[in-house]
């Protein structure tokens, strides 16, 4: 997320928002968990509940265990943006130095490169990426120019959501008429897509076709969002200032606030997957749910 326009994303009628109660377990407080890094983002989880985030600027992956500790899980990381683990629990990365997707093999971090190019041109620079059940992925490319890029100006037409097929060379632009989509994440049977227009301050809902094509475009809410994640009871939570959480027929219905100027990211786990694991700024905070992560 380029932090510039944090402050043009979200009207502030989406900010005065209802009281968490509903959302947060009882007497449940944001917890800091860990701080002193440069700029957190995407985090995901494991099968087991252990928590993967990024250091973007300083080119690291952490790791926050089900047992509470920090540990480095890979340096270099590809200046790893957004991150999703798929059904064979390898770790899918957006590497936004090279512009490109990786599978990270765990624990050893060994890398393939899913996507270089499209036809010889950069990606713009993934963003986020969601994994279907069968192994189909979708990710976003929006183009934010990075400090740490040798490159010039975008070599596409646009900023599309696309689709990699399990096993398949290329992928596909399944989304080609969104300002700037960011966040995007899908229920846990695969048949719906969620995706975020920032700059347009707008998320929609999608169905997923089995080729991986998108269906029945629908206007979710209009709020934008960097990052994104459901719980098993259809809640949808959107990043920003704070968290932002809407059910499943696009009414908002909580607020959690964060002592940042810029919440990234979201994302269910721990061993009961009822906690909920935010990036913000320099630090990692997490929160107990009435609910559970959507797998």
């Amino acid at each position: 997320m380029k932090r510039a326009l944090a402050g043009l994303l979200f009207p502030p009628a989406l900010h005065a928002a209802p009281d968490p109660a509903p959302i947060l377990a009882e007497g449940a407080e944001v917890q800091l968990l860990a701080d002193g890094f440069k700029f957190t983002e995407g985090p995901a989880a494991d099968a087991a509940g252990n928590v993967y985030f990024t250091d973007q600027p300083n080119n690291r992956i952490w790791k926050w265990s089900t047992e509470g500790k920090l540990s480095l899980c890979r340096e270099p990381a590809g200046r790893a943006n957004g991150l999703y683990f798929d059904p064979a629990g390898r770790l899918i990365a957006c590497a936004d130095e090279k512009n490109e997707l990786w599978r990270l093999t765990l624990p050893d971090g060994a890398v393939e490169v899913l996507v270089k190019d499209l036809g010889g041109r950069r990606l713009n620079g993934p963003n986020d990426v969601w994994v279907r059940p069968d192994g189909g992925l979708y990710f976003t490319d929006p183009f934010y120019k990075r400090d740490y890029w040798t490159r010039g100006p975008s070599e596409l037409e646009g900023q599309h959501v696309y689709f990699l097929a399990k096993n398949a060379a290329a992928p596909t632009a399944v989304a080609r008429d969104l300002q700037q989509p960011n966040g995007l994440v899908g229920s846990a049977d695969g048949r719906t897509l969620y995706v975020a227009d920032i700059r347009a301050q707008q998320t929609w809902r999608y169905a997923s076709q089995p080729d991986g094509t998108l269906a029945n475009k629908f206007l979710f809410c209009p709020m934008g969002s960097d990052g994104m994640t459901l719980d098993a009871a259809g809640n949808l939570y959107l990043t920003g200032k704070g968290v932002t959480v809407f059910n499943s027929q696009g009414t908002q219905i909580g607020h959690i606030p964060i002592s940042e100027s810029w919440t990234a990211n979201v994302c269910f786990g721990g061993k009961d997957g009822a906690t909920l694991f935010i990036t913000a700024m320099d630090s990692l905070y997490a929160v107990k749910t009435k609910q559970q992560w959507a797998r």
